[in-house]
């Protein structure tokens, strides 16, 4: 009987030390998800890595220059947004195809290019760095 109770209190003992653990564990999982959140949070809400957006936006509309607009690059994303309405207007030409369809490459290529870097890689090119152009 007393081999069955030692052996019973040093089951409750090792259960207690494991809960124990656990909730060290969760607690400490906790704080690091909530630490990751808040970073995660602060760096998309305050704008300073626009990777996602400016690629998506450069894939669809590159013809546009959106992607230029959303990155700051106001004057390349004139110069996108007028090749493609010059375009437009000189289809009736059929030399307007050109100025619509060249626009429209090099902004996605420009999409696929933004989404292929690390995050790190494209802040310090295109917001950081300023490079305007591929």
């Amino acid at each position: 009987m007393s081999d069955d109770k030692n052996l019973r209190d040093d089951l409750n003992d090792m259960l207690g030390d494991a809960k124990e653990k656990a909730n060290e564990f969760a607690k400490e999982a906790k704080e690091s998800a909530s630490e990751f959140a808040e970073g995660a949070k602060e760096t998309f809400a305050s704008g300073e890595n626009k990777k996602i957006l400016a690629g998506v936006l450069g894939i669809l509309f590159g013809g546009l220059g959106i992607h230029k607009f959303i990155l700051g690059y106001n004057k390349e994303g004139g110069i996108l947004l007028g090749a493609t309405l010059i375009g437009i207007l000189l289809s009736c030409v059929g030399i307007g195809i050109l100025f619509v369809w060249i626009p429209g490459i090099v902004g996605f290529i420009e999409g696929i290019i933004y989404l292929t870097k690390s995050d790190a890689e494209f802040y310090n090119t295109y917001q950081a760095g300023k490079k305007p152009w591929f």
